[in-house]
């Protein structure tokens, strides 16, 4: 197979040996594509590294903005947690990867694309998914077509002189500004812990002594930090290290990938874990019951979407057209308290909030005239209560007839 494929490259063992894979194997002329969302090292040395495995062109793209502006605010807006656990950094990135890819690979006239995901993960269905609903051209995945294991792939990389750095050997890493995923290696035992050399950005001793922060919000979005106004990029990249210093943003959880695998998943996310639960509590703050219950049904149904590949399926903009109208009166600040590793709201204000004090109170002066929660009480009951009544038990159950052993149930 010859020709030009463009493949989303990050400097890693999977698409080295790729690369190496489409030039030695199928014959092809490769040229790589770096999209930098945030994930940090060098992008000189991974343009380096893909020049030493002789491709014929390298792409370098800062699309650091474009991913908070297009992806992460909306994730916000979203209280995006697959699972109720997972902040979706690696979910969110692929679409956009997968987007310059294509751009690239229409300026390059290239006949193939390609990506270094495997068979068992969910990348390969945010990959194909979009690179299919955004062009035409064949796609290319050796690790998964050629059923590849991590040994067999290092092996390889050994025999051809690809050099791969020895963290590694060890895990496989994806990060971003909105969170790092940690997978294999000693933690595919899901009953052991992770060894302390799998964390980069959360410490695993944080100090005892409380740091607190403070978070603004304008319709949704963060836009000062401590009362300093920020760039929301900017408040993800300074979260993520006071946070992450405070032992905030681990995840270790048991996940349902797409291809049906349940996996064992580590994840770090300071940033993420602090606006999500400050976001999340301001809504509550301004928002009606039956808003936040509605909206805690759309917010799921999107993240299902971003996590499962679907970015590009008209569902999305249909639930992002009512959040975003439901972020109109999401304005206020949030002040957490980070310890332990846990960030907890201790506090809340917005011009536009729901909570009256003065209504609440159990002291002298309520607004709230109690009386006239009597009659209140009595409709808000009157058909359970009814229906207890006529079950003649005296309780809201109904007994399962019993069957003699031997006997048939009557059909």
């Amino acid at each position: 197979m010859a020709g030009r494929a463009v493949l989303a490259f990050s400097g890693g063992l999977d698409t080295s040996v790729v690369v190496k894979y489409l030039q030695e194997e199928r014959g092809m002329d490769v040229v790589t594509v770096t999209v930098d969302v945030g994930q940090g090292g060098s992008a000189a040395a991974t343009a380096r590294r893909a020049r030493a495995l002789g491709v014929s062109r390298h792409h370098t793209i800062d699309a650091r903005d474009e991913f908070v502006r297009g992806y992460v605010l909306m994730a916000i807006k979203a209280n995006a947690l697959y699972e109720s656990k997972y902040s979706l950094a690696t979910a969110l990135a692929r679409p956009l990867i997968a987007k310059k890819v294509v751009e690239v690979a229409r300026r390059e006239r290239a006949t193939a694309l390609a990506h270094g995901c495997s068979g068992k993960g969910n990348d390969q269905v945010r990959f194909d998914v979009t690179m299919r609903a955004l062009s035409g051209l064949p796609i290319v995945a050796p690790i998964r077509d050629m059923d590849l294991d991590r040994p067999t792939e290092l092996e390889y990389a050994r025999r051809h002189g690809v050099r791969i750095e020895r963290v590694a050997k060890k895990y496989s890493v994806d990060q971003n500004l909105w969170g790092r995923a940690i997978e294999g290696g000693p933690l595919e035992d899901a009953a052991a812990e992770p060894p302390p050399d799998a964390f980069e950005w959360v410490s695993t001793r944080p100090p005892a002594r409380p740091v607190h922060v403070t978070v603004g919000f304008e319709r949704g979005v963060p836009a000062s930090l401590d009362g300093r106004r920020m760039r929301a990029r900017a408040i993800i990249e300074r979260l993520n290290r006071v946070a992450g210093a405070a032992g905030v943003g681990i995840v270790d959880h048991v996940e349902d990938r797409v291809v049906g695998i349940k996996s064992r998943e580590v994840y770090e996310a300071p940033a993420a874990t602090c606006l999500i639960e400050a976001h999340a509590d301001l809504e509550k703050a301004v928002h009606t019951k039956h808003e936040t219950r509605f909206k805690g049904a759309v917010d799921a149904e999107w993240a299902q979407l971003a996590y499962s590949g679907l970015w590009e399926d008209p569902l999305r903009a249909s639930l992002e057209a009512y959040i975003e109208r439901s972020q109109a009166p999401v304005t206020g600040a949030v002040r957490l308290r980070l310890q332990g590793g846990s960030a907890r709201v201790v506090g809340r204000s917005s011009p536009r909030s729901l909570y009256s004090a003065r209504a609440a109170t159990y002291g002298r002066g309520s607004t709230f005239e109690q009386p006239r929660a009597t009659g209140f009480v009595e409709l808000w009951g009157l058909q359970s209560t009814e229906a207890v009544k006529l079950d003649g038990s005296g309780a809201a159950r109904r007994e399962v007839p019993r069957v003699r052993r031997g006997t048939r149930r009557p059909t």
